[in-house]
């Protein structure tokens, strides 16, 4: 479990699947990945990044409100599952529900995530990545101190050619550039 000022990153429990597929389902939260998730797909990402977190001590963790423990969404560390020029990596990433965002959220969370990758993980660098057109996202990215060179910029190979969400930026952070917080 992690902790910042506001918030608590945690593991995932029961009561919080019905509010992260409802996340999940919402099309404005989900506008720049594939597609909204079905309640059994959102239910399999929980099992998977739980899993992640018991096996590896890191992954996406729930996120929650300190003072009021209302879950918010999702913030973590992963290793993303596709071969690219960059990886192997971990990334920094979050999902939060759309009533969370323009609080600060995702960059506390995210500033305390990079906090544990490089001083517990002894990382050499974090990367993130979204589509093109995903301005609230790149906006965390700079906020928390992460650059992005265009010549790192991707095609996501999951995605099949000429989808609309598989042009994908690049940012990256080191041990260096991060100030803790």
């Amino acid at each position: 479990m992690l902790h910042s000022d506001r918030l608590v990153l945690r593991r995932w429990r029961e009561d919080d699947r019905a509010p992260f597929a409802a996340l999940n389902a919402d099309p404005e939260v989900m506008k720049h990945f594939p597609a909204v998730m079905t309640r059994a797909e959102s239910d399999a990402m929980i099992d998977s990044v739980d899993r992640a977190i018991e096996e590896r001590g890191f992954g996406f963790w729930a996120l929650e409100v300190a003072a009021t423990g209302r879950f918010i969404g999702i913030t973590g560390l992963s290793v993303p599952r596709f071969d690219a020029h960059f990886t192997p990596t971990v990334e920094v990433g979050w999902r939060l529900t759309r009533d969370s965002w323009g609080h600060g959220y995702a960059t506390e969370a995210a500033l305390r995530c990079l906090d544990f990758a490089f001083t517990e993980l002894d990382l050499p660098e974090v990367v993130a990545f979204t589509t093109v057109d995903n301005a609230r996202s790149r906006a965390v990215m700079r906020r928390i101190g992460m650059t992005r060179d265009p010549d790192d910029d991707f095609e996501h190979p999951n995605l099949p050619e000429g989808h609309p969400v598989r042009p994908h930026v690049l940012y990256r952070i080191t041990p260096a550039d991060h100030r803790p917080r």
